[in-house]
């Protein structure tokens, strides 16, 4: 199975087309490799068209699991240093597609621009993400109010003790 874009494995011609369906994402061949972009940013390389599958992805949240499977490394060129992991799988091999598709959704989410996540709706992964976001904004809106705009209470001078209730 052999097209134009260099896929000729059934398992990286589906999880392309997988990554094709995000918003805004669209192929790209830097380096002759297939890679997927969002915004100019790629969020899966897919390597070249071989019969095997490899491919990289950006895991933010899920990297060390990730990197505790057998078949997953740290990617190449520094790149592992900042979440990105790195599966290859033989021609005979059946990758877990299930999994590596959510590798993709994180992937994806963690480099396109807010605007186009939101148009992903509520997965688990999405909510998760609005979850921590009120947590974040009330943050940052308590570091945003200076400290003058507190209301300050006027005490009323304290009275002076009597010389009569002193000595009771």
């Amino acid at each position: 199975m052999s097209d134009a874009k260099g896929v000729n494995n059934p398992h990286r011609q589906a999880l392309r087309e997988f990554a094709l369906g995000y918003p805004g994402s669209h192929e790209d061949f830097p380096w002759g490799e297939l890679v997927l972009k969002v915004q100019g940013k790629v969020f899966v390389f897919l390597g070249t068209g071989s019969a095997e599958l490899g491919l990289s992805v950006k895991l933010p949240q899920s990297s060390e699991a990730a990197l505790m499977m057998p078949f997953a490394k740290p990617t190449g060129y520094g790149l592992g240093k900042s979440g990105w992991v790195s599966v290859q799988f033989g021609p005979k091999e059946k990758p877990p597609l299930d999994l590596l598709r959510q590798w993709i959704d994180e992937s994806y989410r963690s480099v396109a621009p807010k605007k186009l996540v939101a148009q992903l709706g509520g997965t688990a992964l999405g909510k998760a993400a609005a979850a921590k976001k009120p947590a974040a904004a009330k943050k940052a809106a308590a570091v945003k109010k200076p400290a003058a705009a507190k209301k300050t209470v006027a005490r009323k001078p304290a009275k002076k003790k009597t010389a009569a209730k002193r000595a009771r």
